[in-house]
């Protein structure tokens, strides 16, 4: 048996996954998963979504394909232009970047809110200061003062002054039906999801079709480089982008997909 052929048994920090190891983001992102679990910021239900999300990288080659970076510059676009861009935080993107969300949200001026299926006080207070520890001066979703009409679970508790207020908001990792409920709102979704066939892709202005650790940072790139570029530059992006085409080519490089 090759030594790259599986993680080693105890991994106590990521640092000691080889970064040569051929299958290096599947394991990195396994092992904060699971970190994520033993912090009781990820429900133990996120590892059973993550290696779903898993498989179809494996498909994508784990790497971010060409229809996926112009999705995530498009998406920077889109929260540069935004009055109030949110970021949307649960228990699997609080685990996977937290560092990259408290980033990302700096660099486009956007509020971190965290929202959760299966939420208690204690999640929600684990999560946020969780991201504190990475850099966060505020984050939102523990008033939970709104409500998203449509959807009678937890997960329709929001800040009046975060995702109920926002105009563009971006949800990574999330189920179909919230990511309905916002549509219907009226807001502008940025879904990052790596199976194009789900609701929430379908449903967003911007389906970003890609690992949630290569996307964030890689728009977190693209809009520092957009940082200075006028209205009519950012909005010329976000029309030429394509949301149809974007899933269409997604879809054809995983149906595509080499399993040697």
């Amino acid at each position: 048996m090759s030594d790259h052929e599986t993680v080693p048994a105890e991994v106590d920090h990521e640092e000691e996954i080889p970064e040569d190891h051929p299958r290096y983001q599947d394991l990195i992102t396994r092992h904060r998963i699971e970190r994520g679990v033993e912090m009781g910021i990820t429900h133990l239900q996120g590892m059973h979504a993550e290696g779903r999300g898993s498989a179809f990288d494996y498909l994508l080659g784990e790497e971010t394909i060409p229809s996926a970076d112009e999705a995530e510059r498009a998406a920077a676009a889109h929260l540069l232009l935004a009055d109030h861009p949110v970021l949307s935080i649960n228990g699997n993107v609080a685990a996977l970047v937290p560092e990259e969300m408290v980033e990302l949200a700096d660099v486009v001026g956007a509020d971190l809110e965290v929202n959760l299926f299966n939420r208690t006080p204690e999640r929600i207070q684990a999560i946020a200061d969780h991201l504190r520890d990475h850099g966060a001066e505020d984050v939102k979703g523990i008033t939970a003062d709104a409500r998203i009409p449509g959807l009678e679970h937890e997960r329709s508790k929001v800040d009046a002054d975060g995702i109920y207020d926002a105009d563009v908001v971006l949800v990574p990792l999330e189920d179909g039906d919230r990511a309905e409920a916002l549509d219907a709102m009226g807001k502008t979704e940025i879904v990052i999801d790596l199976n194009p066939l789900s609701r929430s892709p379908r449903v967003a202005d911007v389906p970003i079709v890609d690992n949630i650790i290569r996307a964030v940072p890689n728009m977190t790139a693209h809009a520092r480089e957009l940082s200075e570029a006028d209205e009519a530059t950012l909005r010329e992006i976000v029309d030429a982008f394509d949301p149809a085409a974007a899933l269409e080519a997604a879809e054809a490089r995983i149906r595509s997909g080499d399993l040697a």
